[in-house]
């Protein structure tokens, strides 16, 4: 009887590896700072900052402070992630005599029932879809040696680099209502912006045209333009870096050391020259929806790989204990965080709660994002001193495994 529990057990609290647990809080905070503004501005300020609100003086200086530290860098963290936990929930199967690939794939299945649902009832800027769908083909080069996956990695990243260069150099060439169709979304219309504003001020039912519309753009087009080849990307560098024992804060701190420095280093000057150029250019969009774009893509991921740096060596340390420990709790309740950060700003900016959406100025939304952290902060610790896993966790594991588990926390744990 012990031994059948064994087999279909999850991952037990001592079996966790503390490194990735608090890289995992540090991205799913860090989410937020650019996800307030998809909650609390229409569509299009987020991608083109000069599309709506005001972008003067400290507003302005917010937008681009988020842009250089946050922009695509926690949620590229996140993917490599993802495509450590693929490995490691390999490992585990196959050590509890399991087949990984019926666990797995079950997994992605729910992870995707979760996604859809946060998609088109709560928020449209959802990314679990896109990490199901993207984890189910991970799956397949999780065998691969370092070397081998850090080349996909790099031929799945330099697709969308080559869709953008092409396009930008091309769209010269457009129909006129093609490129009519995307100005309206770059800089759209007055009446469009009230319209939207007005969709989400009201009620639950009212915000679905915007909803719906938006998780359809973003789980076909921009997934295939765009999230599949990035995600993808990430996922095997994250298998790579898992398998060097990167992420599990192995390597020296010397090497650390140099990961931050080459990374941060390398990645800022090359997203502050986007963003130079992008200023220059006036954010038109013939330039910045496209070529515009690119410093960015290529720039977050090596500023990424410099906080990863930062936070080993953190994990390295004897000191920082308390830290640790809170950043880990909000990491192993990652994805009820995600959810709950959703919700929370669901309510704060949609007019199914207190109906701020689009009276925000960037600068307040910063202020938004700390309270939001603080909560998360503090509830995080305080749940995982009763329970094993966050609410949501705690789901996904009964669906994965398809038994229950205990979900209160024993005392010999």
């Amino acid at each position: 009887m012990n031994a059948t529990k064994e087999l279909i057990s999850p991952t037990s609290l001592s079996e966790r590896i503390g490194s990735l647990d608090v890289l995992r809080g540090f991205a799913v905070l860090g989410i937020l700072i650019m996800n307030i503004q998809s909650f609390s501005m229409i569509g299009a300020a987020y991608i083109n900052p000069a599309a709506y609100g005001d972008l003067t003086g400290i507003n302005k200086w917010v937008w681009i402070l988020s842009h250089i530290l946050a922009s695509e860098k926690f949620m590229s963290i996140f993917s490599m992630l993802f495509g450590a936990g693929i490995i490691l929930f390999t490992e585990r199967a196959i050590a509890k005599e399991r087949k990984p690939s019926a666990l797995h794939y079950r997994r992605m299945f729910w992870l995707l029932v979760f996604g859809m649902l946060h998609a088109y009832l709560i928020w449209y800027g959802d990314i679990l879809v896109a990490y199901s769908l993207c984890g189910m083909l991970a799956f397949v080069f999780r065998k691969m040696k370092p070397k081998k996956l850090i080349i996909f990695s790099s031929l799945f990243f330099i697709v969308p680099v080559i869709f953008c260069f092409i396009t930008g150099l091309t769209i010269q060439y457009w129909p006129p209502e093609s490129y009519e169709q995307n100005l309206q979304s770059w800089f759209p219309s007055a009446e469009k912006i009230n319209q939207e504003i007005a969709a989400m001020r009201g009620g639950w039912l009212d915000q679905m045209d915007i909803r719906v519309a938006g998780s359809i753009f973003m789980q076909t087009f921009l997934f295939f333009w765009l999230t599949f080849w990035r995600v993808m990307s990430m996922m095997l560098l994250g298998m790579a870096l898992f398998k060097w024992g990167v992420l599990s804060a192995h390597k020296s701190k010397g090497f650390y050391l140099k990961l931050t420095f080459i990374g941060l280093m390398i990645g800022y000057p090359v997203i502050i020259l986007g963003i130079f150029e992008n200023f220059s250019a006036g954010w038109k969009m013939d330039y910045s929806m496209f070529i515009g774009t690119i410093y960015n893509y290529i720039g977050s991921v090596a500023v990424a790989l410099g906080y990863i740096g930062i936070i080993m060596l953190i994990c390295k340390q004897v000191k920082f204990e308390r830290v640790k420990n809170i950043f880990a709790a909000i990491g192993k309740m990652a994805f009820s965080n995600y959810i709950l950060m959703s919700l929370i700003a669901m309510f704060i900016f949609y007019g199914s709660g207190l109906g701020l959406f689009g009276q925000v100025e960037r600068k307040f939304q910063l202020l938004i994002v700390i309270a939001i952290w603080i909560v998360i902060i503090v509830i995080s610790p305080l749940w995982l001193r009763r329970f094993r896993f966050g609410a949501l966790e705690w789901i996904w594991r009964i669906l994965t495994y398809w038994k229950y588990q205990p979900l209160k926390l024993r005392k010999a744990e």
